[in-house]
């Protein structure tokens, strides 16, 4: 650890095997003032403090998680609950074809601002920006539920996006701002629990609304404990903007923020989304309409580059933070998980209806280990990395897991599967729920405190992104193994010649 000459102590460098911490002496109270309160071994004074000190008795790390931890369960419980409803919604419209759209505007919204937030709390402050995740998420669900038509629906679904990026993204901020590093994968191990808790009941509770008083309820039931956990926000969570910040206008503030890096990079995602959620499923891949979102999303991805290496001042996301490799790491690392997870828990409930004619009820229930394993995963990465101060050793653990239950099921599974066959999904979600821990430690240990947010808003978004790519993957390859096995079945069928296409 080295302290400049100015007096600020400067984060130290870390590699995957060493120690993320020192043994220190003692342990400090933490409270939340926006920067992390810890002793020398572990400590970064930021140059400029994200929030104002806060008073003695609000210093309780528990209380102001807790708080947050509402809103998590219930952006996350929003995901399951639209696929349990999604198929009664479009029905309803009489639109099934593009009741796709329920759930790909929301990661598309989700993942075209999830960068933003970031900066956006480095500029105006945590609580602010954390109050706007709600409104927007309260907002969206509202809309859906009065929604006439489904286009209006699909709408309300991207203003929900828009603030579900912001409650899940925040919270991991403000633990990294709260506590020392050794402790963060503890406390971010509770916000993954909150996450899977969600989405395990989600399906059952928008189930159980859409059969008693309607799917509307799943979306206006939302909003109540959105509005609950906005008045705990504004009540409880003493957050005020940053010192330097608050002095300036908001015309100054605006200033700071990179629109046209945003601009660029936001539809450089949507369209590159749009076309691997398009792609193969509603038109083939040599639509000229695909190929044209293709080319758009590589001109903003290239123009995204070139402003923000040589024309913004405050970039909304540093280029440089790509050259760190524990960043980039990070990044890859939960890109790929939360992908194969996504397509593993979309496939998982389909594989049993084929095979075993289960109910949808049932169906989904066999991905319940799946979200203990997930559990268990996160709880144990925070215990060893809290113990040991290694997150590599950890890190490595859960790839070799999740790598352990795709290949059983890939050998296993093939059809008429035991209850014992049907547990090894557990692998997968233990890994998932350790690299949900454990990257965020990497990424937290690689970078500076003043650049913590916007790279944790970029960790967020390679999850996300990795989401949608793992969902259409897996719709791929369901839908080309379908035809070729339906190719196989009616060949020699006379109805073949009459049908090419099938």
């Amino acid at each position: 650890m080295s302290i400049a000459t100015n007096g600020m102590i400067q984060r130290s460098r870390h590699d995957e095997s060493t120690p993320l911490l020192s043994d220190a002496k003692s342990s400090q109270v933490t409270s939340y003032n926006g920067t992390s309160i810890r002793s020398d071994e572990e400590s970064i004074i930021c140059k400029i403090p994200l929030v104002d000190p806060l008073p003695e008795n609000s210093r309780n790390i528990a209380g102001v998680i807790s708080i947050l931890l509402l809103g998590v369960f219930i952006a996350n419980a929003d995901g399951s609950l639209v696929l349990a409803t999604s198929g009664t919604i479009s029905s309803e419209f009489n639109d099934l074809g593009n009741a796709g759209w329920l759930i790909s505007s929301y990661m598309l919204a989700m993942c075209a601002t999830q960068s933003l937030y970031g900066k956006l709390s480095d500029i105006y402050g945590r609580k602010s920006m954390i109050l706007a995740s709600y409104v927007f998420f309260a907002l969206g669900c509202a809309i859906c539920g009065l929604g006439w038509n489904l286009p209006v629906v699909v709408v309300g679904r991207l203003v929900a996006g828009v603030g579900g990026a912001g409650i899940n993204c925040l919270v991991s901020i403000v633990i990294a701002d709260m506590v020392p590093i050794r402790e963060v994968a503890k406390w971010r191990s509770y916000v993954n629990i909150a996450a899977t808790t969600g989405r395990s009941l989600g399906g059952p509770i928008g189930g159980f609304l859409t059969d008693t008083v309607g799917w509307r309820w799943s979306f206006l039931g939302q909003c109540p404990p959105t509005i609950l956990a906005l008045i705990l926000v504004i009540w409880k969570l003493e957050i005020t903007p940053q010192q330097i910040c608050s002095k300036q206008s908001h015309f100054s503030k605006l200033r700071r923020i990179d629109f046209l890096g945003s601009i660029f990079l936001s539809v450089s995602i949507v369209c590159g989304l749009m076309v691997l959620d398009l792609g193969g499923h509603r038109m083939p891949w040599t639509d000229l309409k695909l190929l044209s979102l293709l080319g758009i999303s590589v001109a903003g991805g290239i123009l995204f580059f070139l402003v923000e290496g040589f024309w913004a001042k405050e970039p909304i996301f540093p280029l440089r933070l790509l050259r760190n490799r524990d960043v980039l790491t990070s990044y890859i690392n939960l890109g790929f998980q939360s992908g194969a997870q996504m397509a593993m828990m979309m496939l998982v409930p389909i594989y049993f209806q084929v095979t075993d004619h289960a109910t949808f009820t049932t169906a989904g229930a066999h991905l319940m280990p799946s979200v203990i394993g997930n559990a268990v995963g996160g709880l144990l990465a925070g215990y060893i990395i809290h113990k040991t101060g290694h997150y590599k050793p950890i890190l490595l653990l859960g790839a070799l897991s999740t790598l352990t239950s795709y290949t059983l099921l890939l050998l296993r599974w093939h059809g008429h599967t035991s209850f014992l066959e049907s547990l090894y999904i557990i692998p997968g979600g233990f890994g998932n729920g350790i690299a949900l821990s454990a990257s965020f430690i990497g990424l937290t240990a690689g970078v500076e405190q003043e650049e913590l947010a916007i790279a944790t808003s970029g960790l967020f978004l390679s999850a996300n992104t990795g989401c949608v790519v793992g969902v259409s993957a897996a719709g791929s390859v369901m839908e080309a193994g379908l035809e070729k096995g339906l190719r196989v079945a009616l060949e020699g069928w006379e109805g073949r010649q009459q049908n090419p296409w099938v």
